[in-house]
C-alpha cells in the first residue's frame, strides 16, 4: 500500500518519475509492497530458448509475464507499463558482451523483441522489514550484493551457466524467520538457497560481490543467500546472443501487483506462453 509520506511508495508515481528521467537509482525499498521484476529482452529464436531456460530453472527465473513480440507493454503487471522507459537503468549486450548501461532503450527496440519479467527478491524485503528483520543494504542506501556461484543451472538451448545469488547479512534467529517468510513468495525466488559459509557455493570473497555493492556485516551475523534474477545475465554471457537487453542489477521494473497476492493474480503465466 502506498505511503503518503513517500511518493515513491506508489509504483505508478515511481515509474512516472523514472520515465521522466527524475530517478535512476536502485529500487530496493521502493514501490511499497509491489512485486518487482528483473527484465530480459531477446529477439527471434533466442527468445524461445530463453523461455525454456526459465521453465527449467524456476527458482532463479520465476516467470511473472512474457510479452508479445514487439510489444513493450506488460498489461498483466501494471497500467501503462512501457519497458522502453520504465526501468531506472538497463544493460545492453551484444554478442554476450556488456556494451552500455542506458537509462532508456527506445533506440534499440525491435519488432521481434520478446520481454520476460522475472521475479525479484526485492519483493519480499517489505515483508522482512515488517517482521522486524533489518535489510542492511536498504539501511545503508546501497545496492544488494550479488555473486556468481559454482552451482550450475539447467541448460536449455544456448542458455546455461552458473546460479547467481543475492545476499543479506542476518542474525541466525532472523535467518530462520526469513526462511519461513520467504517461502510464501515463490515468485520472488522463495526461501534462501544457502546459509553460512560462502565457500561452500563457490564464493571466494564475500566482500567482493560480482554485482551490486560490498556488504556490511555486524557482530553475530551470517550471510544468507537467495537465488537471484541476475542469473540470466550470466546465461547471456555464456550464450552470446546477437542482441540482449536486461535490467541493470538492482534497477528493477516495479509493477502494480501486491507481492502478497502475486501468486493468485498471476497463476498460469508460465503455462500461457509455451
Amino acid at each position: 500500500m502506498p505511503d503518503s509520506s513517500n511518493p515513491f511508495s506508489d509504483p505508478q508515481v515511481l515509474r512516472a518519475a523514472i520515465r521522466a528521467g527524475e530517478f535512476e537509482g536502485p529500487t530496493s525499498g521502493l514501490g511499497g509492497d509491489a512485486l518487482q521484476a528483473n527484465l530480459v529482452i531477446l529477439g527471434g529464436t533466442d527468445a524461445a530458448d530463453f523461455l525454456r531456460f526459465c521453465q527449467a530453472n524456476p527458482r532463479p527465473c520465476p516467470l511473472l509475464a512474457v510479452g508479445e513480440p514487439g510489444d513493450p507493454s506488460l498489461p498483466t503487471l501494471g497500467r501503462d507499463i512501457d519497458l522502453r522507459h520504465d526501468l531506472p537503468r538497463y544493460r545492453l549486450w551484444r554478442d554476450g558482451a556488456l556494451v552500455d548501461e542506458p537509462t532508456d532503450i527506445a533506440a534499440y527496440w525491435r519488432d521481434d523483441m520478446v520481454s520476460f519479467a522475472i521475479g525479484c527478491s526485492f519483493s519480499f524485503e517489505d515483508a522482512l522489514t515488517r517482521a522486524g528483520i533489518p535489510v542492511r543494504h536498504q539501511q545503508n542506501d546501497r545496492n544488494v550484493p550479488m555473486y556468481r556461484t559454482k552451482l550450475p543451472t539447467r541448460p536449455a538451448g544456448r542458455f546455461g551457466g552458473p546460479l547467481v545469488v543475492s545476499m543479506r547479512p542476518m542474525l541466525a534467529a532472523d535467518a530462520i524467520e526469513a526462511v519461513r517468510i520467504c517461502e510464501r513468495f515463490p515468485l520472488a525466488h522463495g526461501a534462501p538457497v544457502h546459509l553460512g559459509d560462502p565457500a561452500q557455493i563457490g564464493i571466494g570473497d564475500i566482500m567482493a560481490p560480482d554485482y551490486g555493492d560490498a556488504p556490511e556485516f555486524r557482530e553475530g551475523e551470517i550471510p544468507v543467500f537467495w537465488a537471484c534474477g541476475v542469473t540470466p545475465q550470466a546465461a547471456i554471457d555464456a550464450a552470446r546472443p546477437e542482441l540482449a537487453i536486461t535490467h541493470a542489477p538492482g534497477h528493477m521494473l516495479v509493477t502494480d501487483i501486491p507481492s502478497g497476492r502475486a501468486e493468485a493474480m498471476l497463476t498460469g503465466v508460465n503455462n500461457n506462453k509455451t
